[in-house]
């Protein structure tokens, strides 16, 4: 199995209830019982901490506000899967929306040897798979500049967690 990235856009009023009751966090995160997504949802799978590097060039944390986009947000609810959920404000996916950069500059920030070293999960594929890792980190990267323009576009929030 192993850690997915997870995001769901979520409208300013469901953001403000999540916000006011947290405990209903998991129930929207997993509707049916978890047999269903959450509206307006994506995953980038295992791609989500590679993702993260190249908008930032750091393992954790970095500058605003590429470093939201994967890691970033506000703590809400208590853990589901590898933690509890995070949350963006609305006016915080449209500045990550209009800061994500193209695929080409995304790209040029690849660097297997650099990703290894720094144990960017998933570890060990990055050297080992060259242009096919890159490959799996721009489609994956392409689903979440995607998602972050659309729920910028409806004026959403987002919930990101690590499945």
């Amino acid at each position: 199995m192993g850690m997915v990235g997870c995001f769901a856009a979520v409208d300013r009023v469901t953001l403000s209830k999540l916000k006011s009751d947290p405990y209903l966090i998991e129930g929207y995160l997993h509707p049916d019982d978890g047999d269903s997504d959450p509206p307006n949802y994506v995953d980038v799978d295992k791609a989500w901490h590679g993702i993260h590097y190249l908008l930032t060039g750091k393992i954790d944390e970095g500058a605003e506000p590429l470093s939201w986009a994967v890691l970033g947000g506000e703590e809400i609810g208590e853990e589901i899967g590898y933690g509890p959920a995070r949350f963006l404000e609305p006016e915080q996916v449209h500045s990550i929306a209009a800061w994500l950069p193209d695929d080409i500059v995304f790209k040029s920030r690849f660097d297997p040897q650099a990703m290894e070293k720094a144990k960017i999960y998933p570890e060990m594929i990055w050297v080992r798979d060259g242009d096919d890792a890159l490959d799996y980190l721009v489609e994956n990267y392409r689903e979440l500049v995607a998602f972050y323009k659309s729920a910028a576009e409806r004026g959403d929030g987002a919930i990101l967690w690590l499945s």
